[in-house]
């Protein structure tokens, strides 16, 4: 299965694949890839302030929600073992995200919860907040 099939077979990322159905990106992540995912939960998202997601979905803001979710993924197919203390890694939508290992991975700080969800098309770690670009 790709990354879209095994997000929404997995249960519990609702929000983010009816997000990236949202921002028109379901054929992207369907494509041959590899791309790196990292997936905020259903809760992660829950978590962000009342009436954000529901803002984010509006079509008005398609550009905003497909600029967040494509800060999400990296080019290439990158496992657990190939972060490092303090890389960088390019996002999709440009901007860098910054990995730390001290203590588990951490995407700009945020818990990688579970992580190496292989898919046909690349691979998912999942985490425990929404990422928010900086532009």
């Amino acid at each position: 299965m790709d990354i879209v099939d095994t997000a929404v077979s997995a249960g519990n990322f609702n929000t983010l694949v009816a997000a990236v159905k949202a921002a028109d990106l379901v054929e992207t992540l369907k494509g041959a890839g590899p791309f790196t995912v990292f997936a905020p939960t259903d809760a992660a998202f829950a978590a962000l302030p009342a009436g954000t997601v529901d803002d984010l979905l509006k079509p008005e803001n398609k550009a905003k929600l497909a600029s967040i979710l494509t800060y999400h993924v990296v080019a290439g197919k990158v496992m657990s073992t190939d972060l490092s203390d303090g890389m960088t890694p390019a996002t999709v939508n440009g901007e860098t995200v910054t990995v730390t290992t001290e203590g588990g991975a951490k995407i700009n700080g945020t818990a990688v919860s579970s992580a190496d969800i292989d898919t046909d098309n690349g691979v998912i770690h999942v985490i425990d907040a929404v990422l928010m670009p900086k532009g």
